[in-house]
């Protein structure tokens, strides 16, 4: 495959992430030891926040008058996106009924999960759309409590617009935390929520260790790593556009790879020259992360032909796949493995991190070989049930007791044959 590359990124380091296993494990036994108290203290030291933990009605009355009329027009108009389409998911969560064999009847039901923890980021920016991706998807799914946190700025609380994100969103309950302690009051229900029955949404490296660990005691979304982005672009494609789509989301933060594959070569050295001069053209902290993602992160793929640089993408695996290039039905045939797949140049990843509809919480670091991203499914759990008639107990009972034999699983045996003589 003849592909090259005309800029590469720098290797990680093995051991990159060592420092933050251990600071998030330490701070989850302390949290489970000592409680709401431990979380009191990590909000006071990581936060600078020393007021209330849970937004009361009134706090979030008050928040919601403050957001001017232009902002909760954009939020409603992109809730109603989201919930649209994940409304338009929950058709495709089915129940079934089925009769296996002559008396045996078996099916399966679509259960809403009673519990969920959102968390929403809002450290260097403030994740409206986190707040609207994930709680609106929990309550179409039909989850009965919803817990949502976000990281207090001192003084002020969860900004404004957050807090009405997530009220029109229909979160159940609001705290001013974040971090791992945002994570762990929600993953053992302290400050008066139900204990989460799944935790989702983005957020930092030491939130998503933190999710890590306690997967299992809890349910996650996925294991989440920097946000990652994939574009392909022919020589169809503007170099401003291509240039401006790979900087916009470099700009999430300084371990944020994106790669451009391009099957033209001077399109491909136009994004390498323009690129340095979009970044400097971005305020700050903006700048700064671009900058250290592009010059770190960034990579420039060449390929002789679409079908080298649709295998490329499918190996890269990337949480958000753009397409600028001829023949957009042939590229959505090809491309199989991604977060979420944007076609064409009249759309564009930041319509899918805000307001489009489909969710943002998708999977990266090349896990979108195994998964999806957030839906109405991570929030629903598919069960079986089975009953039987006498006849087809009969022949089950006979059938699973030599093979339960057979695997040397005798009380397996016993128990199927109690139906053959009906003392069950």
């Amino acid at each position: 495959m003849a592909v090259s590359y005309l800029k590469t990124a720098l290797p990680r380091p093995d051991a990159e992430n060592s420092d933050i296993r251990d600071i998030v494990a330490i701070m989850l036994s302390n949290i489970e030891r000592e409680g709401e108290e431990a979380v009191r203290r990590y909000a006071g030291t990581l936060d600078g926040w020393t007021g209330e933990f849970v937004l009361t009605d009134e706090a979030r009355k008050a928040a919601c008058d403050r957001v001017p009329e232009q902002v909760k027009d954009d939020i409603r108009f992109a809730h109603a996106n989201i919930r649209r389409f994940a409304e338009a998911q929950m058709t495709t969560v089915s129940e079934c009924e089925i009769e296996v064999m002559p008396g045996l009847i078996a099916g399966q039901k679509q259960i809403p999960i009673s519990s969920a923890g959102c968390y929403v980021p809002g450290g260097r920016y403030s994740h409206i759309a986190s707040a609207l991706m994930t709680i609106t998807t929990a309550k179409v799914a039909g989850v009965s409590h919803i817990t949502a946190v976000s990281p207090p700025r001192p003084g002020a609380g969860i900004p404004d617009a957050i807090v009405y994100a997530m009220d029109l969103s229909g979160a159940d309950l609001i705290l001013n935390l974040g971090g791992v302690q945002g994570i762990a009051a929600m993953a053992h229900g302290f400050f008066g929520a139900r204990p989460a029955d799944i935790l989702v949404g983005p957020g930092n490296s030491y939130v998503a260790e933190a999710k890590r660990m306690l997967f299992g005691k809890v349910g996650i979304d996925m294991f989440a790593g920097p946000t990652d982005t994939l574009v392909i672009a022919d020589h169809t494609a503007s170099i401003e556009t291509v240039a401006w789509d790979l900087v916009s989301q470099a700009e999430h933060g300084v371990d944020s790879p994106v790669w451009l594959v391009s099957t033209d070569k001077a399109l491909a050295q136009g994004v390498i020259a323009r690129a340095d001069a979009l970044i400097e053209s971005l305020p700050e902290p903006n700048a700064s992360a671009a900058r250290t993602a592009w010059r770190d992160r960034a990579e420039i793929i060449l390929c002789n032909s679409r079908d080298e640089a649709a295998r490329v993408a499918n190996n890269y695996a990337p949480e958000h796949l753009q397409v600028i290039a001829e023949d957009l039905d042939w590229w959505l045939d090809q491309l199989t493995t991604y977060g979420s797949l944007f076609l064409g140049a009249e759309t564009t990843v930041p319509f899918g991190d805000k307001t489009s509809g489909p969710n943002h919480v998708l999977p990266t670091s090349g896990a979108a070989r195994y998964t999806g991203g957030l839906s109405v499914h991570k929030f629903t759990k598919t069960v079986t049930w089975q009953r039987c008639s006498a006849q087809a107990s009969h022949e089950l009972a006979e059938r699973t007791a030599r093979i339960s034999r057979m695997e040397g699983m005798e009380g397996h045996a016993r128990a199927a044959e109690m139906r053959l003589s009906k003392v069950c």
